[in-house]
């Protein structure tokens, strides 16, 4: 038999059925680089604790190695930049570095690119991305005009 009367604000107030559950972020694999591990770390803990399920934790570890990786072809890219220009101020046998150099530049440009696509892929499909999470009842934009016979 239920107790009579109202019930207080005080019983309300205490949570019953064995108290409230918690909901671990996801650790890094094993493994995974220290680099990747940091690029882990920044995105779980960006999201909710339960946004990432145990079956998207494989896509997730891929997304950290593509994000490390696309940062290693970028830090090349500048570095070669720089050998280039080096290397025409100097103007020591320009017709073959730079040839060399613009071939070695478009096949890193070609990897930076594929790294784009495959992180733009993954970060879409794990609804990381702002694409993903656009709100179109908050859109700013221009007011449309008014119709002439409004």
């Amino acid at each position: 038999m239920g107790t009579r009367g109202r019930t207080s604000a005080a019983e309300l107030s205490v949570i019953s059925g064995g108290g409230i559950e918690t909901i671990r972020r996801p650790d890094p694999p094993i493994e995974l680089t220290e680099d990747e591990g940091e690029v882990w770390r920044v995105v779980v803990n960006r999201l909710p604790a339960d946004w990432f399920p145990a079956e998207t934790l494989p896509m997730l570890a891929q997304y950290c190695r593509h994000t490390v990786a696309s940062r290693r072809v970028a830090a090349m890219i500048s570095s070669l930049d720089e050998e280039c220009a080096k290397a025409v101020k100097d103007g020591a046998a320009q017709g073959e570095v730079v040839l060399g150099s613009a071939k070695a530049l478009d096949r890193l440009l070609k990897m930076q690119e594929r790294e784009s696509r495959c992180l733009a892929s993954l970060a879409t499909k794990m609804r990381i991305s702002q694409q993903t999470q656009y709100d179109k009842s908050r859109k700013r934009g221009a007011v449309a005009p008014k119709k002439p016979w409004e």
